[in-house]
């Protein structure tokens, strides 16, 4: 094998003749007839110390062309690292979890008493911090529309906004229009937000494939960078790999907290550094009211000074399943606890200095982080190896095998955060999920459109115009295009006085 790697690799770099191509050829069938027998003896010794060696169990049953796939495909995997990860996450179970107790209410930054002072100085500060190339934007996008009855990237879907807009372009086009109000704010200085978006190995071709197309939305295709997350075998109940096909390991996604080691791997904490980057904003993709870039945010987090922050939306009701922001251990840092965590008598404990739920602040996947705390989370996690377990029903050699998919998650960070600050914001304003396909009871397109539209309506109403329909205003509205306006800024002029017959788009 070894002779044939080298062999390969002269000729994929185009270097030689004729003859060196027919000793390639003449190595790998070489090879391969030397595999035909049994697996690599240094493989078979490899996959052993780490119990694996079922990975080979069918290997009399495969063709050559098989054996050569699967040889490769172990050779892929660092088994030690593996390894350490199975053993400390399934060591992990069981552990009794530390006390748990509320957020402070000093953490939170809470929309009654913020005052328009306080937020007219965030929002200039994250302006001047945006125009001098502070921020960069860090798009969580590795999941298909599965649920949404879709295989392309959750990206490209479209709620059936009157414009027809994907939530990747409503996204860069709020991207546009927060790098001209940040230039307006710096004499017309123009700098470009870089837009770093993780993939996975399931839609990293054609989420680049739908930016080519649509011209990235008129962003410049250097201020965009896509990486994969990694993948991760599935394991059985007892910790061995599950083979998807005879020759195959069954892998899934490492979860969205895999941003971190990829954004190691692919050296684009460096490259953050090299631009002049400080803070990100990091989101998930299935977030149709989702503000990229929010000034207002960026200046809170500036402001306060901390390592990392979090929007939060309070609870609808105490079932509601989501997670929480809560401290695990007394005084320790603040962490999200996810509700399948959560007895059943603790969701419904009330707070009787505020009449609110005690676990009340959601998390929504909005968050801002240092550049420097980003480094020491990319090193930590990866040193800590635990990853959740998520026990799936996963396609096997044997048509389908309960077992575990190890997953890490954005929000595993904040427990490594030596100073983290919650900020509130209104559901109907800023949160808008894409989960689930329409005819479910929530998170739908359906349900996220009206959110959208709204929100704009009332924007429109709030500049002084009027709005018409054949339809009831509460199933319909107008959509105002992120080109125009962002927070409900800049309507007044277009607005006043008119009449807009909904559903339509306010656009240039």
């Amino acid at each position: 094998m070894k002779e044939l790697m080298v062999v390969s690799e002269v000729t994929t770099n185009g270097v030689g003749s004729g003859g060196i191509i027919i000793g390639a050829a003449a190595a790998a069938t070489s090879a391969a007839s030397e595999a035909s027998a049994t697996p690599p003896q240094d493989l078979r010794e490899r996959v052993k110390d780490y119990g694996q060696d079922d990975v080979f169990a069918l290997w009399d049953e495969l063709s050559l062309e098989e054996r050569d796939f699967l040889i490769r495909d172990i050779r892929s995997l660092d088994l030690a690292r593996i390894d350490r990860i199975i053993r400390c996450s399934f060591r992990s179970q069981g552990v009794p979890t530390p006390e748990i107790e509320p957020v402070p209410e000093t953490s939170v930054s809470k929309v009654e008493e913020r005052t328009m002072e306080e937020r007219a100085r965030w929002w200039k500060m994250g302006l001047k911090a945006i125009s001098e190339g502070r921020l960069a934007v860090l798009l969580l996008s590795g999941g298909q529309g599965t649920r949404l009855g879709s295989s392309d990237p959750k990206g490209c879907f479209s709620i059936g906004l009157p414009s027809g807009k994907s939530l990747f372009q409503l996204q860069a086009e709020r991207i546009l229009r927060i790098q001209r109000l940040a230039a307006q704010s710096n004499d017309d200085t123009f700098v470009p937000i870089h837009w770093y978006i993780m993939t996975s190995p399931f839609t990293d071709d054609a989420t680049r494939k739908f930016f080519e197309n649509h011209g990235y939305f008129g962003l410049d295709a250097d201020q965009v960078t896509f990486f994969q997350q990694g993948t991760i075998p599935c394991v059985s109940k007892d910790g061995r790999f599950i083979m998807e096909t005879p020759n195959k390991l069954a892998r899934a996604p490492d979860g969205n907290g895999g941003v971190y080691s990829a954004l190691k791997s692919s050296k684009l904490l460096e490259d953050m550094a090299k631009r002049g980057v400080r803070y990100i904003d990091c989101y998930g993709v299935d977030n149709a009211l989702v503000r990229v870039a929010d000034p207002t945010f960026l200046g809170y987090f500036i402001d306060k000074g901390v390592a990392s922050a979090a929007k939060v939306v309070r609870k609808a009701y105490p079932q509601e399943k989501v997670g929480v922001f809560a401290r695990r251990g007394r005084g320790g840092p603040l962490a999200v606890l996810e509700y399948s965590e959560m007895d059943p008598s603790m969701t419904l404990e009330i707070n009787q200095t505020t009449g609110r739920l005690r676990f009340c602040w959601s998390n929504v996947c909005l968050h801002m982080f240092t550049l420097d705390f980003l480094n020491q989370v990319a090193h930590g996690l990866e040193k800590d190896s635990i990853y959740h377990l998520a026990e799936k029903k996963i396609p096997s050699v044997h048509g389908h095998t309960m077992g575990w998919k190890l997953e890490q998650f954005i929000f595993d960070a904040f427990t490594y955060s030596p100073s983290t600050a919650l900020f509130e914001v209104l559901r109907e304003e800023e949160f808008a999920p894409v989960k689930n396909a329409n005819g479910s009871t929530y998170d739908t397109p359906d349900s996220a459109r009206l959110l959208v539209l709204r929100l704009h309506s009332r924007w429109v109403v709030a500049a002084g115009g009027f709005l018409t329909h054949s339809v009831p205003l509460y199933a319909t509205g107008v959509e105002v295009s992120p080109l125009v306006s962002y927070t409900g800024e800049n309507l007044e002029a277009i607005c006043r006085g008119r009449t807009f017959h909904a559903p339509c788009e306010i656009t240039y």
